[in-house]
């Protein structure tokens, strides 16, 4: 199936943010006769913001709707008349959910099973969650709740009966450029004359906006139900990170925040008993599939991984050097970007 969003109606919880904002772009791109679009969050200054860009003069098709994916009556409502559904909606910053905890969960795990059931009750066809590859075993609660999402996402399969939806997941590591991501929080602290670095040694995996669009895009058109596709994607050091940003100033050593890993895992060496590599990607099977895993390996030439096999920011095959990072800041965040020639004033 090649994926064709033209006449369909689609719906993306957490709307606004940045993969909900580079999924809008995409799709008024590529699929100009999209029947709907609906921007379905909870933050009315950033819809408000967004329709500045997005008008209904000019995108016929767009929807704002105000709501929060801990209101299961409200997405029920949301999605009444929708074929695809797109949940972007977390709680994500992990400091915030410790200190939060009972919140973290109401949002990212209640939301996620009020999510399936809309999606169960209004007949939509096809939902992709995201996930996070804090999510392989995590050791913070953000983690263990998006974890907890994936499992929900994941088992969803099994009581949607004769209905013809199906449920997958997208993990990937961090976003470049997006909200509350390294790179942006760099070039911002570079101004007051130091970088604050967590640990040397940290590594995190990268993939642009565009990358974690064709993620979803793939999941969209090839889930069979059950997934968790998993992009094979390079490895930065968060010290060349800053070499690259601001190799001028000093950076400061701080320490780990609580709840940070030094590496990040997408699959475990306990996911390899399920996962397959598929080309570009890879994909955790469901332990019980709801098809035929023989016909699965077939449609997609997919091949085993090895037993005890991990998937490891630390222990990646490819790496992004300095001036890779540089280049990339350049293409996808900032196209002014430069190295200051001289120590900046620190304010």
């Amino acid at each position: 199936m090649n994926l064709d969003l033209n006449g369909k109606s689609i719906l993306i919880t957490g709307g606004t943010g940045s993969l909900g904002k580079a999924l809008t772009s995409r799709i008024f791109k590529e699929f100009p006769q999209v029947k709907r679009l609906v921007i379905y969050s909870r933050d009315e200054q950033k819809q408000f913001q967004m329709a500045q860009t997005y008008n209904s003069r000019d995108y016929p098709a767009i929807r704002f709707f105000i709501g929060d994916v801990r209101d299961r009556e409200r997405l029920v409502r949301a999605m009444n008349g929708i074929d695809y559904v797109i949940h972007a909606a977390a709680m994500k910053h992990v400091h915030l959910a410790e200190y939060n905890p009972s919140e973290c969960i109401k949002t990212n795990i209640g939301g996620a099973e009020n999510v399936i059931h809309a999606c169960l009750q209004t007949k939509v066809q096809r939902v992709v969650a995201l996930s996070t590859d804090k999510a392989c075993a995590p050791i913070n609660l953000y983690g263990a709740t998006k974890l907890t999402s994936d499992k929900l996402f994941v088992a969803a399969n099994n009581i949607r009966g004769w209905q013809e939806i199906r449920f997958s997941v997208v993990r990937y590591g961090n976003v470049m450029g997006s909200n509350g991501s390294v790179i942006p929080f760099f070039l911002k602290k570079r101004k007051e004359g130091f970088l604050p670095l967590t640990d040397p040694n940290m590594t995190r995996f990268n993939i642009s906006l565009d990358g974690g669009v064709d993620m979803v895009f793939h999941a969209l058109a090839k889930a069979w139900g059950g997934e968790i596709f998993i992009p094979k994607i390079p490895s930065y050091k968060i010290s060349d990170v800053a070499k690259a940003i601001a190799p001028e100033i000093e950076h400061k050593v701080i320490g780990i925040r609580p709840g940070e890993k030094i590496h990040e895992e997408m699959i475990t060496s306990s996911d390899s008993y399920n996962s397959y590599d598929m080309g570009k990607y890879y994909v955790i099977l469901p332990t019980v599939p709801s098809w035929n895993l023989e016909e699965f390996i077939e449609a997609f030439n997919a091949k085993k991984v090895q037993t005890g096999f991990s998937y490891n920011s630390g222990a990646n095959e490819e790496w992004i050097g300095i001036e890779d990072i540089r280049l990339l800041i350049t293409k996808h965040i900032d196209p002014a970007f430069t190295i200051n020639e001289t120590q900046p004033e620190i304010v």
